[in-house]
C-alpha cells in the first residue's frame, strides 16, 4: 500500500516544484514558447476550477477536496486489493487534488502553466496537478471495464 501513497506524494511534489518555478521565475501571464502555435509556458493563476468555474469559491473546493481525499484513502484500503490499476488510479487522482489543495489553501488560487493551442482552440491552461487528475480518471474508467470483464467471464 505504501508505494501508492509514494506515487501520491511524488505527484505533490513535482507538482509543488513545478509550480513554485513558475510562481519564482515568470511574472504573471508571461509566456515562453516551446512549440511555436502549439505549446507554450505560460504563467496563469486560476481562483476557481477548470475553464474559471466557480471563481473564487475557495470553500467550496476546501469541503470538496477533503471529502475527495477523505473517499480516496477509505476506497484504496476497503476495495482495492486486488486491483493494482485501480490503486494507481487513485493514487493519481489523490496527488493531484493534494497538489491543488495545498495552492488554494496557501496561495489562494491555483498556478497553472501548461497552455496548448489545439487546432485554433486555446485549451485551458493547466498544471502537473490536473494532468494527474485527469489521467487518473481515465484510469479509473480502464479499471472499472477491466474488472467488469473480468466479472462476467466465467471459469473454464
Amino acid at each position: 500500500m505504501i508505494r501508492y501513497y509514494l506515487l501520491a506524494a511524488f505527484i505533490i511534489g513535482v507538482d509543488q516544484l513545478t509550480k513554485w518555478i513558475i510562481v519564482k521565475e515568470m511574472e504573471l501571464y508571461e509566456q515562453i514558447t516551446v512549440i511555436n502555435d502549439f505549446f507554450y509556458i505560460t504563467s496563469h493563476r486560476n481562483t476557481g476550477a477548470a475553464w474559471g468555474i466557480l471563481e473564487g469559491q475557495m470553500w467550496f473546493f476546501y469541503i470538496v477536496t477533503l471529502i475527495v481525499v477523505v473517499g480516496i484513502i477509505y476506497y484504496l484500503h476497503k476495495y482495492t486489493l486486488d486491483q493494482p490499476l485501480l490503486r494507481i488510479a487513485l493514487s493519481l487522482i489523490l496527488g493531484g487534488a493534494i497538489g491543488n489543495l495545498i495552492d488554494r489553501v496557501f496561495r489562494k488560487e491555483v498556478v497553472d502553466f501548461f497552455d496548448f493551442l489545439i487546432f485554433n482552440y486555446n485549451y485551458p491552461i493547466f498544471n502537473v496537478a490536473d494532468s494527474a487528475l485527469v489521467v487518473g480518471v481515465a484510469f479509473v474508467i480502464i479499471a472499472t471495464f477491466v474488472e467488469e470483464k473480468k466479472k462476467g467471464q466465467t471459469p473454464s
